[in-house]
């Protein structure tokens, strides 16, 4: 009974330090392969305005020279204030600025405020004036209070999926937007960055495992499709990337860079499409495994079953999810249109609502057949796994 219980302990043992050493492995993994692609795509980027002497500071507000308040409240013209810079060539010194009262640029100043000033610079002459608040603190507490509420709340793996979003974020920033600035394909890039980040933050929450390697599968089945049903019903709806609103900018970077403009609304489509697809292949293949776990007399059959019982119970609120973050991203253009009583007709059939619908439904459509996959895929790779444990167990058995 004693040596049992020390083969049996031996063995949890044994399995702990395996799924340590493969997520180990996984971060190994993924920080060469970061390091390997942000070497291969360093770029030298040529801005595409004219900045020469000029320059973004943090500064403080040390005194209002002249207000723009009037009686009635109302901001008229220009603060003129005297800022402290705080960083940058001129830290230390006191310059005079304006500071604009208008919504998206400048702020109305008060002594002690801390502020984003440009500069500019020309014959030793310094023009300054106030671009906003500097709200860097408050952005930096805010991601402090969302990891650390993470790694609280899920503990060790709270922290490998701590690892697995900074993976997602140096994906994007540090693999696909410099590759899509050399001028690679943009829906290339995003399927890669799918199919890397899924496999960093799969294989890290659930280790190399039967049901970590389902959820991988059915995650980029499920995004993939999501992109194909974006791309056909954009051509069958005359959609483009050539429809979205920064549509001039746009072409002048890609004039000057040359960087493919029309695939970039179906890149995003697909980068958008993998949070909600990941979420439900890990739950549902994450739940079989327990089911399995639990029950071990259950065969793929009845696994499949049930996973696509669980599914269908999530398939509303992550559609939802998903819809309800597209319209809420086009909030003040929908209040717009209602405001200026836009006809039915003349919505349906704007660019921008067009767009919005199909990002929604194809990336909604994608978490919904993930389920079928997800719960495919995971029943017959756990029951196969079974069956190769009972195997290997009774060929184990008949040695002794």
């Amino acid at each position: 009974m004693a040596e049992r219980h020390g083969r049996i302990e031996m063995k949890i043992n044994g399995k702990i330090k395996n799924g340590f050493c493969k997520r180990l492995a996984v971060i190994v993994a993924a920080i060469v392969a970061a390091v390997c692609c942000y070497t291969f795509l360093q770029v030298d980027r040529q801005p595409l305005m004219e900045n020469e002497g000029r320059s973004f500071v943090k500064a403080q507000v040390a005194s209002i020279l002249e207000d723009n308040e009037q009686l009635e409240g109302v901001y008229v013209g220009d603060q003129r204030v005297q800022l402290t810079i705080l960083s940058g060539a001129h830290q230390g010194e006191s310059v005079e600025a304006t500071s604009s009262s208008a919504y998206l640029y400048g702020v109305h100043c008060t002594e002690g405020m801390k502020v984003v000033a440009i500069l500019s610079e020309s014959r030793g002459e310094i023009v300054a004036s106030v671009y906003g608040y500097n709200r860097e603190p408050v952005i930096y507490l805010m991601v402090g209070l969302f990891l650390l509420t993470i790694w609280l709340i899920g503990g060790k793996q709270g922290i490998y999926s701590i690892f697995g979003l900074a993976f997602t974020f140096l994906c994007i920033f540090f693999f696909f937007l410099p590759m899509i600035y050399r001028g690679f394909s943009p829906v290339a890039a995003a399927v890669i960055v799918v199919i890397a980040s899924t496999l960093v933050t799969m294989y890290l929450v659930a280790g190399v495992s039967v049901k970590g390697t389902a959820a991988v599968i059915g995650t980029i089945m499920g995004v993939l499709v999501a992109g194909i049903i974006a791309f056909v019903f954009g051509k069958l709806g005359h959609v483009t990337g050539y429809n979205v609103s920064d549509i001039e900018n746009l072409i002048y970077v890609q004039e000057q860079v040359g960087i493919q403009v029309g695939e970039l609304l179906f890149a995003g489509i697909l980068i958008s499409a993998l949070g909600a697809v990941m979420d439900v292949s890990m739950s549902i293949a994450s739940t079989l495994q327990e089911l399995h776990d639990k029950n071990p007399a259950m065969g793929g059959r009845q696994l499949f079953r049930s996973g696509m019982t669980v599914g269908r119970d999530m398939m509303g609120t992550m559609s939802n999810t998903l819809i309800l973050a597209f319209a809420g991203g086009s909030i003040n253009t929908l209040v717009l249109f209602y405001a200026y009583a836009y006809s039915y007709t003349q919505m349906i059939n704007m660019y921008d609502i067009g767009i919005e619908i199909i990002q929604g439904l194809s990336a909604s459509l994608g978490v919904v057949l993930t389920v079928p996959f997800v719960s495919g895929i995971a029943a017959w790779m756990i029951a196969h796994a079974a069956a190769k444990e009972q195997k290997a167990a009774k060929t184990e058995s008949g040695k002794f």
